[in-house]
């Protein structure tokens, strides 16, 4: 059983790990709360980049010099240091360019498995399905209706409630022995909620269904094992882990990944070309076409041992009280709608809220002119905003680095825009 770590030992941890970013020293004033966007990266990061780029830059996987030894021992130990904060093994993370591109090349993995490799047991024939819930964000939908429109496949997706939250009884309702895949956010950009991933990849292994996990908002907060989670696929970005931007992570299955047709091709993924074929490394290296991220993994590497230092139980006890404020602060303002779980149940430190009579936008810039910084918008989840009958929501988002008393200021701040635009009368 975890435990909660001490109070005190959480503030010296805050205290101390504040010092380790430089924009929070730049911007004494501003209260950052859009980590969900993209998170601040802490000096042992910029310098652990910086010195790889200065010491020991090369081609990686290319040649037999020293100095290309040196590059790829950097690239794959940053692998090594990856696949082991989520729980994977090194041939199970696949460098992308972002989480999107990672769920973009299952997608089109797949539909070449459809439409080329016929015979794969990876293929998708018309009238399978493809089942999502109505809050993914666009990454993890769009490359679905892609992949459905080209193999004939059907799209269906668990519908969200008054709150904005899905159910695991709504996705069994609409899940079929038809289902092939299952695509879904481990923790929703939007509201927060904390995905029932377990009970999930049981559904899908009762139908003989992969499942693909958007892990974007869990990997930098939560510990997250993938293997122990049972999922097939997931996805994380570097930029919200601490990390460069730049890239991200696939992981899959070895024997998945092994049978998933690679949807770019070209230099260091291949072990024999002829004029008329090609055959194909083993994972990860089928999939990395052309010149890798090398200094932005190197990177990632720096990023997990931070994040490791910190402990990740740590941070997300120090996360979970953060996401307790946030819902009681906005809990208590007249006119302000809380989007996601009530206060009190489970989330994510992310929240998002609805101001009655203020367009997000207008909420943005008020907090902004008070010193807090926050996401507006639709957060890359139209239907999600759509069935909540709203065009855009204004989104609070915390990390290991925010305190209390940036909470607070926001709470008061966001308290006092309705009667700044006069929307309270």
């Amino acid at each position: 059983m975890r435990t909660t770590p001490p109070r005190d030992d959480l503030d010296l941890a805050l205290t101390q790990s504040r010092r380790d970013f430089a924009s929070i020293g730049h911007h004494p004033g501003r209260a950052y709360l859009d980590s969900a966007a993209t998170a601040q990266r802490p000096a042992q990061v910029l310098d652990a980049e910086r010195a790889f780029v200065e010491r020991d830059y090369a081609a990686v996987h290319r040649g037999a010099s020293e100095a290309v030894g040196a590059a790829t021992e950097a690239f794959e130990t940053a692998r090594h240091k990856v696949a082991g904060f989520v729980g994977a093994a090194a041939d199970e993370i696949v460098w992308t360019e972002n989480a999107t591109d990672a769920i973009n090349v299952v997608a089109l993995g797949l539909s070449d498995a459809s439409t080329i490799a016929v015979d794969s047991a990876l293929a998708l024939r018309p009238g399978d399905e493809i089942l999502v819930t109505e809050a993914e964000h666009h990454a993890n939908l769009l490359p679905w209706q892609k992949l459905a429109a080209r193999t004939g496949a059907v799209l269906r997706w668990a519908p969200v409630g008054p709150d904005g939250t899905w159910s695991i009884d709504g996705l069994r309702d609409a899940a079929s022995d038809r289902t092939r895949l299952i695509a879904f956010a481990h923790v929703s950009n939007v509201t927060g909620l904390i995905a029932p991933v377990a009970d999930v990849a049981e559904l899908a292994r009762s139908l003989g269904a992969m499942t693909l996990l958007d892990a974007c908002q869990s990997v930098p907060h939560l510990p997250v094992d993938l293997g122990a989670l049972g999922v097939d696929f997931a996805a994380f970005s570097g930029h919200k882990m601490l990390g460069p931007t730049g890239i991200g992570a696939l992981y899959g299955r070895a024997e998945l990944l092994n049978a998933l047709p690679p949807a770019r091709t070209g230099g260091s993924t291949i072990t024999t070309v002829t004029m008329t074929d090609a055959e194909f490394l083993p994972a990860p290296q089928r999939f990395e076409a052309g010149t890798q991220p090398v200094s932005q993994a190197v990177g990632l590497g720096a990023a997990v041992d931070y994040l490791d230092g910190w402990g990740m139980d740590r941070i997300h006890a120090h996360e979970t009280e953060l996401a307790g404020l946030l819902t009681e602060a906005v809990a208590g303002i007249p006119g302000v709608r809380l989007i996601g779980p009530p206060p009190g149940a489970p989330r994510a430190a992310i929240v998002s809220v609805d101001v009655e009579g203020v367009h997000a936008h207008d909420v943005g810039q008020f907090l902004d002119s008070r010193g807090v910084s926050v996401r507006v918008g639709h957060h890359c989840a139209q239907p999600l905003h759509r069935a909540l009958g709203i065009s855009a929501s204004t989104r609070a988002s915390a990390y290991l680095y925010t305190t209390p008393g940036e909470v607070d200021r926001f709470g008061a701040a966001l308290a006092e825009v309705r009667a700044f635009f006069g929307a309270d009368r």
